[in-house]
C-alpha cells in the first residue's frame, strides 16, 4: 500500500457538496481508503476572475492501485460530476488531482507527479499542511514549510 494526497476543488453547483460527496465516493473505490481529509477552503480563482471562488480540500489515501489507475478512478467520478474541460483554469463541478503518490516522479503526457503546480499553489498547500505536518517533504521540492 502507498499513500497519496489528493486535491479536490469545485466552484460549481454546490462545490461543498461536490468535494464531499467525492471524498466517500474515492473511499468507496476498490484499493483505497481515505485515512484524513483537510478543512474545507474558500479561494479566488487562478484563471479568469468572472467565475465563482472555489472551495478546496486535500485528501490523504492509502491505495494499492498503480497511480495510472487512481487517475483513472479519480477521472470517473470526476464526470460522475458532470466535469466539463472547456476552458483551462475554468470554471468546474469538480477537479480531482494526484498531488503526491509515495515518493514517485512521473512525467508522461497524461500524468505528472508530483503535480507541477503544487508549490505555487496556497490553495493546495495549506490544506496539505493540515494533513501533514511543516516538515513533510514534497517529492523533488524539499520541505513544505519553506513554501508558505
Amino acid at each position: 500500500m502507498e499513500t497519496a494526497f489528493i486535491s479536490l476543488g469545485s466552484n460549481l453547483d454546490n462545490p461543498i457538496k461536490h468535494v464531499l460527496d467525492a471524498s466517500h465516493e474515492i473511499n468507496q473505490l476498490n484499493n483505497i481508503t481515505v485515512t484524513r481529509l483537510s478543512s474545507m477552503y474558500k479561494t479566488k480563482p487562478i484563471g479568469p476572475q468572472n467565475q465563482n471562488d472555489f472551495i478546496n480540500a486535500v485528501a490523504v489515501l492509502r491505495t494499492d492501485l498503480s497511480p495510472t489507475d487512481l487517475l483513472t478512478s479519480l477521472q470517473s467520478i470526476e464526470e460522475k460530476h458532470s466535469r466539463k474541460r472547456s476552458i483551462r483554469w475554468g470554471p468546474r463541478s469538480l477537479d480531482l488531482d494526484i498531488l503526491q503518490y509515495g515518493k514517485l516522479v512521473i512525467s508522461t503526457k497524461d500524468l505528472k507527479i508530483p503535480h507541477p503546480e503544487l508549490v505555487k499553489r496556497e490553495f493546495v498547500l495549506i490544506p496539505l499542511l493540515e494533513v501533514t505536518n511543516p516538515d513533510f517533504i514534497i517529492t523533488k521540492h524539499g520541505k513544505i514549510k519553506k513554501y508558505l
